[in-house]
């Protein structure tokens, strides 16, 4: 039976990072249950994106997730398969995608580790970096693939760089928080997959696990270290 986009990405996570014990794919939600978790997630829920979105909640020791895509995102995602090739006309759907699997598996492996406050703020953000980071490592992935040399080029790079970074708004949120979170994660992220770019296999694998470890604070640190370190 052929594997699907959302378990083949899931597999590559855990094989980077952990097994999440669960079939995600599982807990996909439909347009209806969308619209209800959406009331319950409060006002600045509102703002978020339409196309995707992931749900958690806590009940003693459990977790619950939730992930919708919307009906458009997967006929985009079905009628230009990014395992065909990745171009201009899939690679935002595919970001979305992957960002909202990302968030589901992270949350549950955090919780996994004892983590409990999911309503937190550093909760959030933790996730969002890591989304973007891994985001951007598995854009990596389907690029190499497709060339030759099985190399990214630098062009490439930059088209990669200006559609998960460079052409998010976070200065279109109305909410104070979701304005903020929104950009230092991707201030982060963007200066940490710069110094990702530097480092060969090997390295980076190791480099991307130690940081997967880490708390939100923690990330945060490590990324402003590495920016002063570069700089001098």
């Amino acid at each position: 039976m052929n594997e699907t986009l959302f378990s083949e990405i899931q597999r590559l996570f855990e094989r980077t990072y952990a097994q999440v014990g669960i079939n995600l794919e599982d807990c996909l939600i439909d347009r209806a249950r969308c619209a209800q978790l959406s009331m319950l997630a409060g006002k600045s829920a509102l703002e978020l994106s339409e196309l995707a979105r992931t749900f958690l909640r806590r009940t003693g020791d459990q977790l619950y997730v939730g992930i919708y895509y919307s009906r458009w995102l997967i006929d985009q995602l079905e009628q230009h398969d990014p395992r065909a090739g990745l171009g201009d006309r899939n690679i935002r759907s595919l970001i979305t995608f992957v960002e909202e699997l990302n968030h589901a598996l992270h949350a549950a492996l955090q919780f996994k580790r004892g983590v409990r406050e999911i309503a937190s703020e550093d909760f959030a953000r933790n996730l969002e970096v890591q989304a973007q980071v891994d985001t951007y490592l598995v854009l990596l992935l389907f690029v190499a693939f497709f060339r030759k040399t099985q190399r990214v080029a630098a062009t490439d790079r930059r088209w990669l760089r200006f559609h998960l970074f460079a052409r998010q708004c976070p200065e279109a949120f109305h909410d104070t928080n979701l304005r903020g979170r929104y950009l230092e994660t991707s201030q982060l992220a963007a200066n940490y997959t710069c110094y990702l770019d530097t480092l060969n296999a090997v390295r980076r694998l190791d480099e991307i696990r130690r940081f997967h470890s880490l708390d939100y604070g923690a990330k945060k640190e490590r990324i402003l270290a590495l920016m002063a370190g570069h700089a001098n």
